[in-house]
């Protein structure tokens, strides 16, 4: 089973999807937001290339647990993603996942520009890894 994870953001969308045993992520794009609309349109036409049969959605918790603006807003689209898709959408704690990215590209030495042109799609990657590794044990 193909799952897609996405890291959402006010002005771009991180991309990954698992391979089709399920185990390991890999980072495929940064999607370039527009509307919620245009948006789930481009998403739907990767979730029927990939034949994705699950969506994991990172859920930009406070550190106290408490839910802010940034999971109301990933909420409504993970509602919209489905109604729109048929495809389920799970949501996941995506807290420190993009520092997390960030260490491993500063790690590797890239620079600023190209680090922000990756660093959605990384934490993509760390979302629907941490997912597939819960999901194994």
């Amino acid at each position: 089973m193909r799952i897609m994870g996405l890291d959402l953001g006010e002005k771009t969308i991180g991309v990954a999807l698992s391979d089709p045993m399920g185990m390991i992520a890999r980072g495929v794009e940064v999607i370039k937001r527009k509307t919620m609309e245009e948006d789930v349109k481009y998403l739907f036409a990767l979730l029927q290339e990939y034949e994705v049969e699950k969506i994991v959605l990172g859920l930009p918790l406070n550190m106290n647990n408490t839910e802010g603006p940034g999971a109301k807003m990933a909420r409504d689209f993970g509602r919209k993603l489905t109604s729109e898709t048929g495809v389920p959408v799970v949501f996941w704690d995506e807290r420190l996942t993009t520092v997390a990215a960030e260490k491993i590209l500063l790690e590797a030495d890239m620079s600023r520009a190209k680090r922000k042109k990756v660093i959605d799609k990384m934490a993509a990657v760390f979302i629907l890894q941490n997912y597939l590794d819960k999901e194994s044990r």
